[in-house]
């Protein structure tokens, strides 16, 4: 098959690392992939940490959508990424020849409903990873046209299939994502002490989350959560890894570092915030923490969560769904988001060497369970389907 993969960033969110993990698993199943991604600095799916440089390196093809600065109003934004990739795709796809286009996200998505107006789609589908709750009319417009405009819609957990079911009167089929086992490994390397002294992560125990500052994130609950850890166990450190979003959350990060103050917690000591970190080092840094701790409100999935188990840590996530589909208390350590005092507990819990090499032990299954080849497989059975209902539907006029 001849596959077009859209996604809104080349930064390591989790529905872009969906995006780049299906293609390569897709690509070594003999299929031809493309993937598509608004590219606002020119670099490429590259991040960088410490100045460095660190390309990702893609054995499918990938096209660069240029994106250019955007107004801080986050309509506008919005408006303007879609724009950006009907613009390009406009004049490529006249070129281009795809059985498959499949966007990852709202934007994309619609992007490729205003193209099929125009006759240069001839259908697409979506992943669904999780639905907002937007204030704005006009992104709950841009949300509803993206989910209601594709002939097929894909979601990830149990729990959004049953969302888009009851909110939209939507049969989603389920994939499921997947984790690269041959990158999150927790065999150490050179490497990994070099990350711990550029970030200086000196503390003990090391507590990790990816995902940045942000509501969804549950960061000031977490905040709060440290803290008591800390009492006591006052060499404990917090990195914060992650957070490139297009979603300005100022107000947010404002309460966060208001929070820290008031508890009297050391930014670049207590808490560390090392931003996205470059894609080759992800792997290390999950190797230097002693456990991974994610009280999320909201998560389609949680990738981070399969990256953190299959780099051997415990984790701590909250007591709800999607969480709850994937992992039983004897693989994770659950507790209730909105009460600091659970995940604190959950915290020290986990660092305890006969619940973390419990925990560690009961969680292989979990990795080996989640692949992006079986993932992929799925994503081809549906593909399948729907281009043989196209052309039966075809036949018929």
């Amino acid at each position: 098959m001849r596959i077009a993969l859209f996604t809104y960033s080349t930064k390591p969110r989790g529905s872009v690392i969906h995006t780049l993990e299906l293609a390569e698993a897709l690509h070594q199943q003999g299929h031809q992939l493309c993937v598509y991604a608004l590219d606002k600095d020119g670099r490429g799916f590259d991040y960088f940490v410490g100045g460095t440089a660190s390309p990702r390196s893609l054995a499918c093809r990938y096209q660069p959508v240029p994106a250019g600065t955007a107004p801080p109003e986050i309509d506008r934004l919005i408006q303007q990424r879609i724009q950006e990739f009907v613009d390009f795709l406009e004049h490529h796809l006249q070129s281009e020849n795809y059985d498959i286009f499949h966007a990852q996200d709202c934007i994309s998505a619609n992007a490729l409903a205003a193209l099929r107006q125009r006759g240069l789609v001839h259908s697409f589908v979506r992943t669904v990873h999780h639905i907002e709750d937007y204030n704005s009319p006009y992104l709950q417009h841009c949300q509803e046209r993206s989910i209601r405009e594709p002939d097929l819609c894909f979601c990830v957990s149990d729990y959004w299939q049953q969302q888009l079911l009851q909110q939209y009167g939507i049969h989603a089929p389920r994939v499921i994502n997947g984790v690269n086992c041959d990158r999150f490994t927790p065999v150490s390397s050179a490497q990994d002490l070099q990350l711990k002294q550029q970030l200086q992560i000196t503390g003990h125990p090391v507590f990790l989350t990816v995902g940045g500052i942000e509501p969804r994130k549950n960061t000031l609950q977490l905040v709060k959560a440290f803290a008591r850890v800390q009492k006591s166990l006052p060499k404990a450190q917090l990195v914060i890894a992650g957070g490139a979003t297009l979603f300005d959350y100022q107000s947010y990060r404002d309460e966060f570092f208001a929070l820290v103050h008031e508890l009297e917690l050391e930014l670049d000591r207590s808490i560390l915030l090392p931003g996205v970190i470059a894609d080759e080092h992800l792997p290390c840094l999950y190797r230097c923490a002693d456990a991974f701790v994610f009280p999320s409100v909201k998560e389609g999935w949680g990738l981070v969560v399969l990256e953190a188990l299959a780099s051997g840590l415990p984790t701590i996530v909250s007591d709800h769904a999607p969480f709850t589909e994937f992992l039983n208390s004897q693989q994770t350590l659950f507790a209730a988001p909105d009460h600091p005092a659970s995940i604190a507990q959950a915290m020290l819990k986990s660092i305890q060497p006969d619940v973390s090499q419990a925990l560690r032990q009961n969680s292989r299954s979990v990795v080996e369970t989640y692949s992006w080849k079986t993932s992929a497989m799925m994503h081809l059975d549906h593909y399948q389907a729907l281009l043989s209902s196209i052309m039966r539907s075809a036949s018929f006029n």
